[in-house]
């Protein structure tokens, strides 16, 4: 489940004010379903910084790779993978990963170059495995031509059998 900054932040200042109505913090804690120490740690917050120290704050790390560093890889992977030296058309996570530490100098690891591209609006998708050779027209005419030929059918006469 996604943790919602802004929903966070309406909970710990819907806190504040029901405080400032004298509702003890215990009685704060079971209307809004929170431990008392969280109640608590925003009531100490309000009195050093005021409402605006209960603000929603960005979570985690922030991350290394920005807006522009994102166009520029979508570029990237949009040429294809011989364009960025790579010798076949296809795609993985070690290439990718590879490409970013070449051309952004970020190392990531496997999983979160995942992450990253799902972020980006990139999928898995799974070659054919088609040969490059194939004749899609001789394919057909066999398939009018040859197979009726070959399939089994029932004998005139016969009843046809179903399990």
């Amino acid at each position: 489940m996604k943790r919602d900054p802004k929903a966070l932040q309406k909970r710990r200042l819907r806190a504040a004010r029901l405080l400032e109505k004298g509702l003890s913090q215990a009685e704060v804690a079971r209307e809004l379903g929170v431990s008392r120490q969280s109640v608590s740690r925003w009531a100490a917050i309000v009195d050093a910084e005021g409402r605006d120290g209960l603000k929603a704050r960005p979570f985690g790390r922030p991350g290394q790779f920005g807006k522009a560093e994102r166009r520029e890889l979508a570029r990237i992977l949009k040429q294809g993978a011989v364009a960025a030296g790579f010798p076949t058309e296809l795609w993985t996570l070690p290439r990718i990963q590879t490409l970013i530490a070449e051309q952004f100098g970020i190392r990531y690891s496997e999983v979160h170059v995942w992450r990253l591209l799902r972020a980006m609006g990139f999928s898995c998708q799974r070659p054919t495995g088609r040969a490059t050779q194939r004749d899609e027209q001789a394919i057909r005419r066999w398939k009018r031509k040859q197979w009726p030929a070959l399939k089994k059918t029932p004998k005139n006469g016969a009843r046809r059998l179903s399990s």
